[in-house]
């Protein structure tokens, strides 16, 4: 889809934002000749307003949608397998071979299975080894990687795993390639598909040596794909609830309820496995990185400073109180999937693409039931909120010490790999290779075989190696249909971002200081703190780093609204 939301003067300046990095004293500092870039007091980053990135070309799509969304926020749709067509006429030859780090949660992926083979010989022959690590660990994990530059010839980062590492743009200048002399303009010749991505997922790829010298900005990510919708949701096991009796929640409270009537702790059975991550959007703490503008103090305030947070602790203290809530939650070891799957807890926090799992494992047998997301809920009345995502899921780094020719080779293969829905690449690169990793149904759908389910369904492999040239929700026919029924509905709850176009690293202390109160948050929750010490926990938590970082928020925040 093309994108106009790199267009220099949008909404803002160019002027504005390429001058973020500015911001106080919190600008990363220039670096040296030896990229010898350190900070820890925060630093900004423009993703848009650019002009050396890849010029975007439309890639003409293989087959039309049957529901057509508004892309990416909300994508489109197919409830039907189109005919797959050949995307690529031509591959360019390749004899390297490489090693990329990529994360897996589950069983790892032998890398001489056929799977990788065929893909080997589909994209022209580079060999494209998988260095598989331990996704649960792997946020933490690949700071020390990074550190020793020992993740081989490139490894793939998701958004979400940046925080772990103290000061990610010095990552990112002292150990990736700089991409941009040789993505910059024109690339449809050689690289028609990466032209064809979305200008915007080019932009969320850009880092700084200095952030307030707007001619620093480089590209040095090959983007994921432009992720779109509303994220994560509460999934519920919607046969489990009808044998109760229980209806859909409507609200916050409702919900409470039902977790009362389900929950049988002295037979194993529980509302939750857990809800760290998905009950603050339950109580409208939404803000961006923590933070929101309020008109009647006229400054941001962070969520713990609402009193919609002591709701929510109010909230999971009487589910760890009242036995709603796996006794071993605290651990944060449980696998949650498998205890919805068993009927163990009813509600689970995830990501969409559990639902399309989910009824992956009924068509084989190996679960009953079905699961849907509750709708949108609020608390005391309250209007829902949600966050929908136009971001990149990721990135693909690759290791500075590559030659140019060898990153070449290498973007060949992201090339391939860019391949949307209808295309023959992207069946092979989804499904496998018929007659081994999946067969047609009747209905003309690829369904995997229990081979190609671990190798290739439920692992990361590199299937984010680079983003698609558009985004669809594809899949189970019944599913999907939900699943754009519900990013409809959902549009009416979505609030806005404080800070589009704007990528922040916040402080280090701030970080210290939210890492703090999260594990205090969870102390209070899980009964080893008191609920009156949360006013502790939010003096705590402004003392040393959030009265810093909401500084640092607001000229940000000045800075994209000056008139």
């Amino acid at each position: 889809m093309p994108d106009s939301s790199s267009a220099p003067m949008q909404r803002r300046s160019l002027f504005k934002v390429a001058g973020l990095g500015a911001v106080g004293a919190v600008g990363l500092p220039f670096a040296a000749a030896c990229s010898d870039l350190k900070t820890g007091e925060g630093s900004t980053q423009a993703t848009e307003g650019f002009d050396f990135l890849p010029e975007y070309k439309e890639w003409p799509l293989p087959a039309e949608p049957d529901l057509v969304g508004e892309p990416p926020a909300s994508p489109s749709a197919f409830t039907s397998y189109p005919e797959p067509v050949e995307g690529i006429t031509e591959v360019p030859a390749g004899t390297g071979t490489y090693e990329i780090t990529v994360p897996f949660w589950g069983e790892a992926p032998s890398n001489d299975d056929t799977y990788f083979a065929a893909l080997r010989d589909a994209w022209g022959g580079t060999t494209m080894n998988l260095r598989q690590a331990d996704g649960n660990t792997y946020a933490d994990t690949s700071v020390q990687w990074l550190n020793a530059n020992e993740y081989g010839d490139g490894i793939l980062l998701f958004g979400w795993m940046l925080g772990s590492h103290t000061s990610f743009p010095e990552t990112v200048v002292n150990s990736f390639y700089d991409l941009t002399d040789i993505l910059k303009g024109d690339i449809s010749e050689r690289w028609p598909l990466l032209a064809g991505l979305p200008t915007q997922s080019w932009a969320q790829s850009v880092w700084s040596e200095d952030p307030a010298d707007a001619k620093s900005a480089r590209l040095y990510g090959i983007p994921s794909t432009m992720s779109g919708g509303t994220g994560n949701a509460l999934f519920t096991r919607i046969d489990l609830m009808e044998a109760a009796g229980i209806a859909m929640p409507t609200t916050v409270e409702e919900l409470l309820e039902a977790c009362r009537t389900w929950s049988d702790d002295a037979n194993g059975k529980w509302a939750f496995a857990g809800v760290d991550w998905i009950v603050p959007q339950l109580f409208g703490l939404m803000g961006d990185d923590g933070w929101s503008w309020d008109e009647e103090q006229g400054k941001l305030i962070h969520d713990c400073e609402k009193p919609e947070f002591t709701e929510m602790m109010e909230f999971r203290r009487t589910l760890w109180d009242e036995k709603l809530i796996h006794p071993d939650a605290p651990t944060g070891t449980l696998d949650g999937h498998a205890l919805q799957v068993a009927g163990t807890t009813l509600f689970s926090q995830e990501n969409p693409v559990r639902w399309y799992e989910y009824a992956a494992l009924v068509k084989d047998g190996k679960a009953e039931g079905a699961i849907a997301p509750l709708p949108p809920l609020g608390a005391k009345g309250r209007k829902p909120t949600l966050k929908a995502s136009t971001t990149v899921d990721g990135w693909t780094f690759l290791n500075k010490d590559l030659s140019k020719e060898q990153v070449e080779e290498i973007l060949d293969v992201a090339n391939w790999c860019s391949a949307p829905f209808g295309t023959r690449e992207n069946e092979l690169m989804e499904y496998g290779v018929e007659g081994d990793h999946f067969e047609y149904d009747a209905s003309g759908n690829p369904v995997y075989t229990e081979h190609g389910s671990k190798i290739v369904q439920a692992p990361v492999n590199l299937k984010q190696f680079s983003g698609k040239v558009q985004k669809f929700l594809t899949g189970d026919p019944e599913v999907v249909q939900a699943h754009f029924e519900f990013n409809e509905m959902a549009k009416e709850y979505v609030v806005p971002s404080l800070f589009e176009g704007v990528r922040i690293e916040a402080p280090a202390a701030a970080k210290s200081a939210a890492q703090v109160l999260n594990d205090q948050q969870n102390d209070i929750a899980y009964g080893r703190a008191e609920l009156s010490t949360v006013p502790d926990i939010v003096a705590t938590f402004m003392a040393n780093g959030g009265e810093e970082a909401r500084g640092f928020y607001t000229e940000v925040y000045k800075s994209l609204n000056e008139k």
